[in-house]
């Protein structure tokens, strides 16, 4: 070949070359989807090694030090070993399912044969379950990768705080709640510690660390995910569900760990309701022609809540929804706190016992007991635990508060809570509508010292509604308060509407993009992945 005819080809490489390197675009960590993350795997642009390095290395620097959120109980030492087994496992035989490879977090009520399961609790620590939660099972046959168990309300009640974890802080403002009881989840996904995570829902708990943490999340149906394997507080109301920082890759973990379990009776009433893959809901245009029902009884308590609510309105008539007012029955916004009391204090008694004739001898096998070794916990211990006096006091009244034969649980279990199903169900199909929506929470995230939300909801909060009925709801991220404080709106529609939900969700997230990193866990150099 002639040196002019060398130089040509010469150039002609390095313009390929220039083209392939400008072609080949990058994602932030915290932006990219679990659908990103797949496509950069099939590439060979990432692997799950370096995902969950990444990940473990946010962490360190903001878990462990930095801000120090206390968002996680205990880093799992096998994470990178289960990494590069899933790497090496898509090579020879190709991944497993969506989640192959993919780096998540649980809270630390779901149990794991391989981690503690405490609670959050000093009286469970390092109190190692018989066996995987029927979810975790699911997730691990799926190929996902355990990365921490994290910090939640002390056995998922109360304040964002636990004996054995401590104060969550949220990383958007460090002197803000991230809410509970899946406040270390909430935490956690925010400041991209995990792709996504599992939360558990009994009166908000899902819901509430959503969206003081500004992300999104799901309380699923009663029945459509199994509790076998989790810490119970009361199984009237209890749900597993998923929480990340989009809409698609909730809907990607609900694929996984939604379906039947002989090991919990309430997954009867999902038999052949679940999707096999809830990806295939999300549609940009799902709002077009949708009728969205504003539920006015939780606002005027906030000003800057209402403001995004009515932009989130807005929004929404742009894409195409019609938007019509709905009114709840004073009655029930009075009643419902009273009705979640009812049921959840007496059950927690029973339960909680049930659970801890699972563990080994040297915990405690009662609420009583539970209640004698907490009342010799008295100063901070050496491994971070510390006293817990609001959420252990509550165990006092829970102890208190009768029996499962009692007519005023009774009464609520037989004829309150159908009560509650036929009002929503009523206003659901009179008024036409695909959900009503609200605001997760009335009032923007509080301070970290301010006064407990009264056990049960309070009458101005829309949050227990689909715990006592039974029914799912959708949390996305819809603005931000004047001091830069997320604001989430819900989405509440009937048994097993996932689907349709997470449609809805996933088109008010795309024509909003609310959803913001957090500002004391900023990216650090290196923090993106490239993508085909």
């Amino acid at each position: 070949m002639n040196p002019v005819a060398r130089r040509a080809t010469l150039a002609v490489a390095v313009v390929l070359s220039v083209s392939t390197l400008f072609a080949q675009k990058t994602i932030d960590l915290d932006a990219a989807t679990i659908a990103d993350v797949n496509a950069a795997y099939a590439k060979g642009t990432l692997t799950s090694e370096r995902l969950t390095q990444l990940f473990l290395s946010r962490i360190d620097a903001y878990d462990r030090r930095g801000p120090m959120l206390r968002a996680v109980i205990t880093v799992n030492p096998k994470a990178l070993e289960t990494a590069r087994a899933m790497d090496a496992e898509r090579k020879t035989k190709g991944p497993r399912s969506p989640l192959h490879g993919i780096p998540i977090v649980l809270k630390d009520n779901i149990d794991t044969a391989d981690l503690p399961t405490t609670g959050g609790s000093v009286m469970l620590e390092g109190s190692i379950p018989p066996d995987d939660a029927f979810v975790v099972k699911k997730l691990r046959e799926a190929g996902a990768v355990i990365v921490a168990k994290v910090n939640l309300s002390e056995f998922a009640s109360g304040a964002a705080h636990s004996s054995l974890g401590g104060q969550i802080l949220n990383p958007h403002d460090l002197t803000r709640s991230p809410a509970g009881s899946s406040g270390g989840t909430g935490a956690s996904i925010a400041a991209a510690f995990a792709m996504a995570g599992l939360g558990t829902d009994t009166g908000g708990s899902v819901r509430g660390p959503s969206t003081a943490n500004g992300i999104a999340g799901l309380k699923t149906t009663m029945g459509l995910v199994s509790r076998d394997g989790v810490i119970p507080l009361a199984l009237s109301f209890d749900t597993v569900g998923p929480m990340a920082r989009s809409v698609y890759d909730v809907a990607a973990m609900l694929s996984v760990i939604a379906g039947v379990d002989p090991a919990d009776a309430a997954t009867k009433a999902g038999q052949g309701r679940s999707v096999a893959d809830y990806t295939q809901s999300l549609k940009t245009d799902a709002l077009k022609g949708a009728r969205i029902g504003m539920a006015r009884d939780f606002l005027g308590q906030d000003g800057d809540v209402d403001w995004i609510m009515e932009a989130s309105l807005e929004a929404m008539r742009k894409q195409g929804a019609t938007i019509v007012d709905v009114r709840l029955p004073k009655w029930l916004i009075d009643a419902k706190g009273e009705y979640y009391n009812a049921i959840r204090y007496p059950e927690f008694v029973v339960q909680i016992a049930d659970y801890l004739k699972t563990l080994g001898p040297t915990y405690p096998k009662t609420i009583t007991e539970l209640i004698d070794r907490a009342r010799q916990v008295n100063a901070p211990s050496p491994t971070g635990g510390s006293p817990n006096p609001v959420r252990w006091s509550l165990m006092v009244r829970e102890a208190a508060s009768g029996t499962l034969n009692d007519y005023q649980y009774t009464s609520v279990r037989d004829h309150g809570l159908p009560l509650v199903r036929a009002v929503l169900e009523g206003i659901l199909k009179a008024s036409n509508i695909d959900a009503i929506a609200y605001p997760t929470a009335s009032r923007r995230p509080q301070r970290n010292d301010a006064p407990a939300e009264p056990p049960g909801g309070a009458s101005t909060s829309g949050s227990n509604l689909a715990n006592l009925s039974g029914f799912p709801e959708m949390i996305v991220p819809a603005g931000f308060s004047t001091e830069d404080l997320p604001i989430g709106i819900s989405f509440l529609g009937p048994a097993f509407s996932e689907p349709r939900l997470l449609a809805i969700g996933y088109a008010f997230e795309q024509a909003t993009k609310a959803r913001r990193l957090p500002v004391h866990t900023p990216l650090r150099a290196g923090e993106s992945i490239a993508v085909p």
